[in-house]
């Protein structure tokens, strides 16, 4: 694992079951811009079976994660997300398509993705496009955002 300090001053630190190798595997594909950064093996019996990866720390589009093999104690929930920022239609619907693998939809651009970690998934300008009441009620009955539905409702 790459030292911490050359890591950002904040940088989210996930807990997965025993999954955090295939996650970043899932994770690292879903986002272009992306690399493993490194992991730190177990180097004894300690902390697991010697030479288990223990965290591994990767990239994801500039932002620096860790991810730790940490068992089955604590689980994802809709108190912490990461929102994906969009720059059109297709980016949401390749974002939304790609972290959806083996999840499940929620509601207003929201998704859990197969982990069990919470997405948001929206357009850049989605202050802009729920600046009307009937856009943002037209939100509150989407799952995935439709910016021409928002921008049609905005309108009407």
């Amino acid at each position: 694992m790459s030292g911490f300090e050359s890591y950002p001053r904040i940088t989210p630190f996930l807990w997965f079951d025993s999954n955090a190798e295939e996650a970043v595997e899932f994770y690292l594909g879903a986002f272009k811009n992306s690399k493993r950064l490194g992991e730190l093996r177990a180097p004894d019996d300690s902390i697991g079976p010697k030479g288990k990866v223990v965290t591994i720390s990767f990239e994801l589009d500039g932002q620096t994660f860790t991810a730790l093999n940490g068992g089955p104690a604590h689980k994802f929930n809709e108190a912490v997300s990461f929102v994906v920022r969009c720059d059109s239609q297709e980016e949401v619907d390749y974002y939304w398509e790609k972290l959806l693998e083996g999840g499940s939809e929620i509601q207003c651009g929201w998704l859990r993705d197969r982990f069990g970690l919470c997405w948001q998934i929206v357009p850049a300008r989605l202050s802009e496009l729920l600046r009307h009441p009937k856009a943002f009620q037209a939100m509150l009955t989407m799952k995935k955002l439709d910016i021409a539905e928002l921008e049609k409702a905005g309108r009407g």
